[in-house]
């Protein structure tokens, strides 16, 4: 799930640059990777995964990029220990055998006026790589400041079925199979 998230935002950062092509690291402090799923169709149980990195490469000009972008299933975070535990279980991501999720995104979508609308390519979580398109939107680029550097970014979603990738724990019993998955990300120039 998570992966989706940190690949369309690393996708998104690369989206905005400039016309030929470049290197964006991702800033690990203004990206945030997050997934929303309903209890019970009742509340909305929010998480997040902590660690993250990623590279994005693109040329406006051509249209064209690559993001790779990996999440450490390891430091998913709900604010509830325990479900976190279980969370990391073989219920759900099962961390033992698959610590990492990764997003490959190739195929960029854009506006009129150049700015990047879709990320789509692969999301490989729990040993199983599904196809996954990330919507954009608020996607910018600006000079940094502090950094005096180019950086690009925006907000990404998509919604997954969880079972795609094995994650089929209480859908018996009534839970949910969509997964919203939203990613801010911001990717510095390299």
């Amino acid at each position: 799930m998570m992966k989706t998230l940190v690949a369309a935002a690393a996708l998104a950062a690369a989206g905005l640059a400039q016309a030929e092509a470049a290197t964006y690291a991702i800033d690990p402090t203004h990206t945030f990777v997050t997934f929303e799923a309903k209890h019970f169709n009742t509340s909305t149980l929010r998480g997040r995964f902590d660690k993250k990195e990623g590279t994005v490469a693109f040329d406006k000009a051509a249209k064209t990029g690559r993001a790779e972008v990996s999440f450490d299933m390891t430091s998913v975070s709900t604010g509830v220990p325990a479900l976190d535990t279980h969370l990391k279980s073989k219920d759900f991501f099962n961390v033992a055998e698959a610590p990492t999720a990764k997003f490959v995104g190739d195929k960029f979508s854009f506006d009129g006026a150049g700015k990047v609308t879709t990320v789509a390519g692969t999301l490989t979580m729990n040993g199983k790589t599904q196809p996954v398109t990330l919507t954009a939107a608020n996607f910018n680029c600006y000079e940094n400041p502090m950094l005096k550097r180019e950086v690009c970014g925006g907000d990404f979603e998509t919604t997954i079925q969880r079972s795609q990738w094995n994650v089929s724990y209480g859908l018996q019993y009534g839970l949910p199979d969509n997964i919203r998955l939203l990613i801010q990300i911001e990717a510095v120039k390299q």
